[in-house]
């Protein structure tokens, strides 16, 4: 038996910019499941809007929604945690899909001169550029085609 099978340490562990994505869906899954689970349980007690700057606009389809998006940040989240290729891609895609719902809310903000909502917005761009980015990286993708070794 090798040292590796005893410390049960993967042999292609994800590096730490996967890690950190892994961990900001999961952050954001645990949010959605939580606001969700409010409304389910107590009514009124949360907005709907709370979950705006994650659903942009599926908020209006209520708790179910937040509940079905949480299970895709966790999905998310460990399919990264995973080397899955095909969550890798997924979660790029869900980074660019982000990117171009707040193009509209930063453009608005920068013509309404509303520095606040320029900052957020400008600030989840940037994140998601960033995901995006670090996710399609040549050397970040070889660790998700890498073979299976535990």
């Amino acid at each position: 038996m090798t040292e590796e099978r005893m410390t049960n340490i993967p042999a292609n562990p994800p590096p730490n910019g996967v890690r950190s994505i892994a961990a900001l869906f999961a952050l954001c899954g645990i949010y959605l499941g939580i606001a969700g689970g409010l409304m389910m349980v107590r009514p009124g007690t949360i907005s709907m809007s709370s979950g705006a700057p994650l659903l942009f606009g599926l908020e209006l389809d209520g708790p179910y929604m937040f509940l079905l998006m949480a299970v895709v940040g966790g999905a998310v989240a460990w399919g990264l945690l995973k080397l899955n290729n095909l969550v890798r891609h997924a979660a790029t895609l869900i980074a660019i899909t982000g990117i171009v719902m707040l193009i509209p809310k930063v453009s608005g903000a920068s013509v309404m001169l509303q520095p606040k909502a320029l900052t957020v917005g400008g600030l989840g761009i940037i994140v998601r550029v960033i995901v995006a980015w670090y996710l399609s990286r040549e050397d970040i993708a070889v660790h998700f085609k890498q073979p299976r070794t535990a």
